[in-house]
């Protein structure tokens, strides 16, 4: 079985479509969702459960502590991470599997937005290359349970970048596969902040991360730059 694991924070526009695409997308496989809620003040956790999710709220607000949190609940094997308003291709459990069987033990997807535009498809042909730079939680996430727990999982003392940090740490434990199909994720933030304005934004982020800028720091630019963040 394959757990699938969406940490949420506010997300009660969106949840229900999540989980229903998944199942459109499942093909029958053996799978369980697991929505992990970091305090939501609307109501994304009984939507969720509604829709036939397990539903956890997590005490540690994050996605690396509500991530873990998910993980440590979770029935299967391997372990599929899903951000709320991203949506996975046709038949990625089959993928996912296959990789698996093929001797990987971890992979994404490619990724692409549900918006048209040049510029970020010229920005989403850089995820088919296997470089740390270019991984993001937004492309999803399969490891084994086994490689998951060898890693450490996510590092929760990070409040941004745990989805690339972590991507360091599992290719020490086995191969990591990126996936000819795409998961497609919403552009809403690109829509809300300007779609050049948004990747700049992200790239100061991404580039600060690097020149070991603390967290605070991060988040507090986040916030500055962002409209409508959910940190």
């Amino acid at each position: 079985m394959i757990s699938i694991i969406i940490p949420v924070y506010n997300e009660a526009d969106q949840i229900a479509e999540t989980i229903r695409k998944i199942h459109a997308a499942n093909n029958q496989h053996d799978i369980e969702i697991i929505v992990v809620d970091g305090g939501s003040n609307d109501q994304t956790a009984s939507i969720a459960e509604k829709c036939g999710a397990v539903t956890i709220v997590s005490q540690k607000k994050g996605r690396a502590a509500q991530m873990n949190k998910g993980a440590l609940m979770a029935n299967g094997d391997i372990l599929y991470f899903l951000h709320a308003d991203s949506m996975p291709p046709q038949n990625f459990i089959g993928h996912i599997i296959k990789a698996i069987g093929k001797g990987y033990s971890s992979g994404c997807f490619r990724l692409c937005f549900d918006l048209p535009n040049w510029f970020l498809k010229a920005n989403c042909w850089f995820t088919r290359f296997d470089v740390n730079a270019v991984r993001f939680g937004d492309q999803s996430l399969f490891v084994t349970q086994s490689v998951f727990g060898k890693s450490g999982g996510f590092n929760e003392s990070l409040l941004m970048m745990e989805d690339q940090e972590i991507i360091h740490r599992i290719k020490k434990h086995g191969r990591f596969k990126v996936m000819n199909a795409t998961v497609t994720t919403s552009a809403r933030k690109y829509m809300d902040n300007g779609i050049y304005r948004m990747q700049g934004i992200f790239f100061r982020i991404w580039l600060l991360y690097y020149l070991g800028y603390s967290q605070e720091r991060l988040l507090q630019l986040h916030r500055k730059l962002i409209r409508n963040h959910k940190f």
